[in-house]
């Protein structure tokens, strides 16, 4: 008997597919990655293979047209292995998928078949140094020359930079607030494009960070997404599955350090005993699974509102996100002290989930904007 609780047929495959593709892939050589900040580029093609970097593109622009929650599966399963490289997974989809959703025919067959499978890697630009949860006062200018724009302005915490074939940037085209920015693709190889020198990160270090500068860089009109002016609107629209997704991968790395932690505990030894034996213990670990499983749920659920198009998605989007990648840090940080001193060490995967969840109540919308998001909403009924 199913519920409406239960994964259906197809999604319990799609996860499966996924796990499979995470521990033949991607755990084995995690540590490795993080410790030489090694950028993973040979992984990310063949994921393309099964459909991985167009995930909620539809089938007509050749991704494999999924939903929300099908997504939240895949990145949940790939953080398992790696948070870092399964959050990068969603920023190609959130470009990829943006221009599928708002491009003109010509863009999509332009840019599209590349970023499908990816041949061509995305990265999506919006912060700035001035503009991070203020993202509509972003200024980095788009001024019309013919039939070119000529940008100029930073870009900041931009993952892939410097390595990715095409960025997808918000830029101001008129001084007229959210409603004067604009979306446009900008080719990695376009005269005036440069980037800043890697940041030295906590964690997340499997996914290159850095400054995207635009200087007199010249992009035709023809790589606009959408209107000239729409350009919020479509990175508005992009922040719930984003934050549905950064709330995955902190699933994902939170329910990893659960199951090392059982196993740790049932193996080491203290006073005669496992320490798994102890009350405190089963006490810590009851505490993190049902923190766990809340917190799925309410992503779960929130995910299938995002692909209804349900009134009080945002809302969901935004619970589910601060909850998830609240939780997710909470329980790793339970996870390292049940390992004691060995949870310290790199030679244990637990410090590297510790450091790369950290950063995900800050990106896709800090846990302080999202409490404001859900607040306003429950006020405005």
């Amino acid at each position: 008997m199913t519920n409406q609780f239960d994964l259906t047929g197809d999604q319990t495959t799609i996860q499966d597919m996924a796990r499979k593709f995470t521990a033949d892939r991607i755990t084995p050589f995690a540590a490795q990655w993080d410790e030489d900040c090694h950028y993973p580029v040979d992984v990310w093609k063949a994921s393309g293979e099964l459909g991985f970097g167009a995930i909620y593109v539809s089938e007509e622009s050749g991704g494999i047209g999924l939903g929300r929650l099908e997504a939240a599966l895949i990145m949940e399963a790939m953080a398992y292995g790696c948070p870092s490289t399964s959050a990068f997974i969603s920023i190609h989809n959130m470009a990829a998928w943006m221009i599928d959703c708002f491009g003109s025919a010509e863009l999509k067959s332009r840019f599209l078949p590349d970023l499908v499978s990816m041949n061509k890697i995305a990265s999506y630009c919006l912060t700035e140094p001035g503009s991070g949860s203020d993202a509509a006062a972003l200024k980095t200018s788009a001024r019309l020359d013919g039939d070119h724009y000529v940008l100029n302005g930073t870009k900041q915490f931009i993952s892939g930079a410097g390595y990715n074939d095409v960025y997808v940037a918000m830029v101001r085209t008129s001084d007229n607030g959210a409603k004067g920015v604009s979306c446009i693709v900008v080719e990695k190889d376009t005269p005036g494009l440069s980037f800043g020198a890697p940041e030295k990160k906590l964690g997340w270090n499997a996914s290159p960070t850095a400054q995207v500068i635009f200087e007199d860089c010249r992009v035709p009109v023809a790589n606009r997404v959408g209107a000239e002016g729409d350009g919020f609107r479509f990175a508005m629209a992009g922040l719930d599955g984003g934050r549905l997704n950064i709330g995955a991968c902190s699933l994902g790395g939170a329910q990893r350090c659960l199951d090392e932690a059982v196993k740790h505990t049932k193996e080491r030894q203290q006073f005669g005993q496992p320490i798994a034996d102890f009350q405190n213990t089963q006490f810590m670990l009851a505490d993190m699974a049902t923190d766990l499983e809340a917190a799925r749920a309410l992503l779960y659920m929130a995910a299938s509102k995002v692909n209804a198009n349900a009134p009080d998605k945002s809302r969901f989007s935004a619970m589910a996100k601060r909850l998830a990648t609240d939780s997710g840090s909470e329980i790793v940080n339970k996870a390292l002290q049940l390992f004691g001193g060995y949870g310290y060490l790199r030679d244990y995967p637990i410090e590297r989930f510790w450091r790369d969840l950290r950063v995900h109540s800050i990106l896709e919308g800090t846990n302080q904007v999202m409490r404001m998001i859900i607040g306003r909403d429950l006020l405005r009924q």
